[in-house]
């Protein structure tokens, strides 16, 4: 476990998969953890009841990212939750987890699917860290959650992979510009986790054998593998690490 006392984490769309378990993890290493998430309710607070059963504590917010609006909504409301527990408008962890995915050829994507995509994978990792930069703490870190698709997009997984492909110049940048103030940047590229969002390609046994033949690890990663290597960027260990594209995938495509 890394220690992660008296931090206060924001990772967005952490109700369910991957966000979940990341804001799980980073709650169990001692974060205030805020849990945002866009509609399912249910999800959230369940979340947060976990959370308090392992001695964590954790705050779910409800915003749709993706428009300045809804980031204005978010931040307005975590400053107010953060008053009544008497604690500073301050972050020390930024996980940006918010995205959706796009099955399917570039040559029939419309354009409003790339804005959808765009939107939820580009657009509001943008304006949450844009955002988030004057409350920043120095020694702060963001994480943000790519795909190994951004690298590796193949012919069904182009529009999803080039607005990945943003997020990780976005590190890069960020990185640079935020180096002065003691601030980490990173991307963590997912390969194949098992999730309520791939649960239809998983039932497919003959997919998940295709996958697990070409993984050094053979098998598919779970959302926790994700979130031990975000807790590690979070934490005081990986305060020397910045503008990395580090992937988590169990070593796909390596056989």
């Amino acid at each position: 476990m890394m220690n992660l006392s008296g931090k206060i984490a924001l990772v967005t769309a952490s109700s369910r998969g991957i966000g979940r378990a990341i804001a799980k993890r980073l709650a169990k290493d001692g974060a205030l953890v805020v849990i945002n998430y866009a509609g399912n309710t249910e999800a959230a607070n369940s979340l947060v009841t976990e959370i308090a059963a392992i001695g964590g504590e954790a705050i779910a917010i409800q915003a749709k990212l993706g428009s300045a609006s809804e980031t204005d909504k978010l931040y307005a409301r975590l400053g107010s939750e953060l008053k009544s527990r008497a604690k500073p408008m301050q972050l020390d962890v930024l996980v940006n987890n918010a995205g959706i995915g796009h099955f399917g050829k570039l040559s029939d994507a419309t354009e409003q699917n790339f804005d959808d995509v765009f939107a939820a994978n580009a657009k509001a990792p943008f304006l949450v860290t844009k955002s988030a930069l004057p409350y920043l703490a120095p020694g702060g870190r963001i994480i943000n959650i790519s795909s190994g698709a951004s690298r590796r997009p193949g012919a069904l997984f182009g529009l999803y992979a080039m607005a990945k492909a943003a997020v990780d110049a976005m590190t890069l940048a960020l990185a640079a510009e935020l180096g002065p103030r003691g601030i980490t940047v990173n991307t963590v590229a997912p390969g194949w986790t098992a999730t309520d969002a791939n649960a239809g390609a998983r039932d497919d046994v003959a997919t998940v054998r295709n996958v697990e033949s070409q993984t050094a690890l053979g098998r598919l990663g779970m959302p926790e593998d994700i979130a031990r290597v975000v807790a590690f960027l979070a934490s005081e260990d990986g305060g020397w690490v910045t503008g990395q594209y580090i992937e988590a995938s169990g070593g796909f495509k390596l056989l």
